[in-house]
């Protein structure tokens, strides 16, 4: 590999093959293209360098989507390092480019181990960031429990998705949260777009590269009917399937009968379903109790954060043989002599089958990144030891930002009219 032995040198990494980067840039150009709103954001950042100084530690999905939220960072005058917010949803060829092209250090091989996962975290932090990028919050977890040293030196953090949000709340409520952190999945351009029509179209496309199988005429239950939920239930509903939402909230829970959709304990549901998809965010949603009753050629997968939801344990005590019958598809013989199929081994199926979402909502989730990495350098402090919502402010911009790129106009209200909005004095 002579053409990059000299940045080899110098960018720390452990990538699978260096060999894949000219093609992940390829990639990453072409996620690019769809993606006008962070481009926006990296031609103001390369000139005013708000990030100058500061270290990012970037626990994400490495994806070509990514990627350019990384190159957004390093624009900003961020050292930037990168590692693998799960197992299996690395893109070998982006982490190559991202090292080759890039020169932001990089951590991470699709498929790892546990132990390997955990090493690239622990490797990423030897960065001594001064911010916290997650998608989970293992980060954040990890400096809080093994490398509290770290915390001297980091001034806040952005966290991505339901799962880490809900982690870093209890932190906070514990009163052991140590430094701010900006809860970007709450922002309306990032749950509203990125969760429901992100993960709608690309929990689908995972299980179809996985499976090859037809959507339509089958029963897909959808466990949980937050913002993802809501998206799989739709696309799952246009492709032709009878689908069942099973719930906790009763609001939720009404909202999808309200939607169209058959809500049932999961229990009921497991004796029809063909095809069990997970978002809760919980786990052992898929419990052994229900793995028993599942009829014989079940599919089941998770698209929430960890694989926890499935309790995969209590799968391998409950076969006899298993086997893989084709890539991300595992088949289990049950002692009850029904099979039952593992899609991506219970991980993040839009990713470990797929290659997770669009890149036009991702582009407005990874804007609300780089605009919240600025803030909380220009913020810090006065900011506390808790969890923050993304200030409104940035969350209009992110989507005014995308409306002008999609070359749309809106409305804006008259003197009169804003006068009328904020008076009391006026009514009918």
């Amino acid at each position: 590999m002579p053409r990059y032995s000299e940045l080899m040198k110098t960018v720390e990494h452990h990538i699978a093959n260096l060999d894949l980067a000219d093609a992940g840039r390829k990639r990453i150009e072409w996620a690019n293209r769809e993606m006008p709103v962070l481009s926006a954001i990296r031609d103001r950042f390369r000139t005013e360098k708000p990030l100058q100084g500061h270290r990012i530690v970037a626990c994400l999905h490495i994806t070509t989507e990514t990627a350019n939220l990384l190159r957004t960072l390093k624009e900003g005058g961020a050292e930037v390092t990168a590692c693998a917010s799960n197992p299996l949803s690395t893109q070998d060829d982006v982490a190559a480019a991202l090292v080759a092209h890039y020169g932001i250090s990089t951590f991470c091989i699709k498929g790892e181990d546990n132990d390997t996962y955990y090493q690239h975290i622990q490797s990423a932090l030897n960065s001594k960031p001064t911010i916290t990028m997650d998608d989970g919050a293992d980060t954040v977890g990890i400096i809080h429990s093994e490398r509290r040293e770290l915390l001297e030196t980091i001034v806040g953090g952005t966290e991505e998705t339901t799962t880490g949000v809900i982690r870093l709340r209890a932190m906070a409520k514990d009163n052991v949260l140590q430094y701010p952190i900006i809860a970007v999945n709450d922002a309306d351009t990032k749950h509203l777009f990125d969760n429901r029509y992100g993960t709608g179209q690309s929990t689908l496309d995972g299980i179809l590269r996985a499976t090859n199988t037809l959507i339509a005429g089958k029963v897909v239950v959808v466990c949980g009917y937050g913002w993802c939920g809501r998206g799989v239930a739709k696309r799952a509903d246009g492709l032709g399937a009878r689908v069942i939402v099973t719930e906790i909230d009763p609001t939720k829970a009404l909202e999808a009968v309200m939607d169209g959709f058959e809500v049932l304990p999961i229990l009921q549901a497991a004796a029809i379903g063909d095809i069990f998809i997970t978002l809760t965010g919980n786990k052992k949603v898929i419990s052994r109790e229900v793995l028993m009753n599942l009829k014989s050629g079940a599919m089941i997968c998770n698209s929430g954060h960890f694989n926890a939801e499935i309790d995969i344990p209590a799968l391998h005590s409950l076969a006899s043989s298993h086997h893989e019958s084709r890539e991300f598809v595992e088949e289990f013989q049950l002692n009850n002599n029904r099979s039952v199929y593992l899609l991506g081994e219970g991980r993040l199926i839009n990713l470990a089958a797929a290659e997770g979402h669009p890149a036009s909502v991702m582009d407005m989730s990874f804007a609300n990144q780089a605009l919240c990495s600025e803030y909380l350098v220009q913020n810090v402090s006065k900011m506390d030891r808790n969890v923050y919502s993304v200030p409104t402010l940035i969350d209009k911009m992110v989507a005014q930002l995308k409306l002008d790129a999609m070359n749309v106009k809106i409305d804006q209200l008259t003197e009169e009219q804003e006068r009328y909005m904020n008076s009391w004095n006026e009514g009918t």
